[in-house]
């Protein structure tokens, strides 16, 4: 697919992490319209469509989702209607308004059990409904003309709720965290992701794609690192916390997580060039957070 111009995008989610990173790192000359829940509701195929009509956007960044991966197990029905459903709405609303529609996935479309990296042809196998609704979002997604569908996986930010802001509170009130150490991934950056979306977009990359930033990482790793890295911008409290590996069995959940989520990125990194490695981009977000022991210029 060529290199198509951007004027006006639709950013679905606003308020969650990736979607302020989109508004953020937006290029210059791009209108963009950003809708929350309050604004947009995805699940609300008329009003889908009628958002569409009425903004007429070139392109539809579709960041919002349902992404309580336990509570899914509960409530299959509500994810589904968000991840899957609603994804199609969206599709049908870039199909009408002649846009394209990129639409972020997740590693949750594959079973974990893989002993390489997962290519983005590898077959699905969700072994959750948050994962089988997600895969189900991508073929909705993809009936949609020159659709593109990016798979990401362990998003965090400088803002909002995630594993690092988790990690960073827990190692202020305990002596001691346990983190599990038999699940592999690389943590991921909304900032990075962001820019990627924007520049698969501009490219007129199609079909699926995946993107995380570079290197390999289990959770305990990551939590490590963390911790390292706070104590380097004075969180002196924070670096003396004790970070323990535990398995996954130990650390039981409703849904079951990949052990294995590693993601191929190599297709993608030939058309956009490679992300930095996970370790620069966590320094990068610390350096923009605020937490105990260190105050961030943001």
């Amino acid at each position: 697919m060529s290199a198509r111009a951007l004027r006006r995008a639709l950013v679905t989610g606003m308020g969650g992490q990736l979607s302020r990173e989109l508004v953020a790192t937006a290029p210059a000359g791009v209108e963009v319209r950003a809708l929350g829940a309050t604004e947009l509701d995805i699940t609300d195929r008329d009003a889908v469509l009628g958002a569409v009509r009425d903004i007429a956007p070139d392109i539809i960044l579709n960041a919002a989702a349902y992404t309580a991966v336990d509570l899914a197990e509960k409530e299959a029905d509500v994810a589904d209607r968000v991840n899957h459903l609603a994804v199609g709405y969206l599709a049908e609303a870039a199909t009408s308004c002649t846009g394209r529609l990129v639409h972020v996935s997740t590693d949750y479309v594959f079973d974990g059990l893989s002993p390489v990296a997962y290519e983005p042809h590898h077959p699905t196998a969700p072994a959750s409904v948050y994962g089988r609704t997600k895969r189900d979002g991508e073929a909705a997604a993809l009936r949609a003309a020159d659709a593109l569908v990016v798979r990401t996986a362990w998003v965090y930010a400088h803002h909002g709720r995630n594993f690092v802001a988790t990690m960073l509170r827990l190692m202020h009130e305990r002596e001691e965290v346990r983190v599990v150490a038999d699940q592999v991934g690389t943590p991921t950056s909304a900032t990075g992701l962001a820019r990627a979306l924007w520049s698969l977009a501009a490219a007129g990359a199609v079909g699926v794609h995946h993107w995380t930033d570079a290197g390999v990482a289990s959770w305990y790793d990551f939590a490590v690192a963390i911790r390292e890295e706070a104590a380097a911008l004075g969180a002196d409290k924070i670096g003396r916390a004790r970070v323990t590996p535990i398995r996954t069995e130990d650390y039981p959940t409703p849904a079951r997580r990949p052990a294995m989520s590693l993601l191929s990125k190599d297709a993608t990194w030939a058309v956009i060039g490679p992300a930095r490695h996970w370790r620069e981009e966590l320094r990068s977000v610390l350096a923009r957070m605020e937490f105990p022991g260190r105050i961030a210029d943001i």
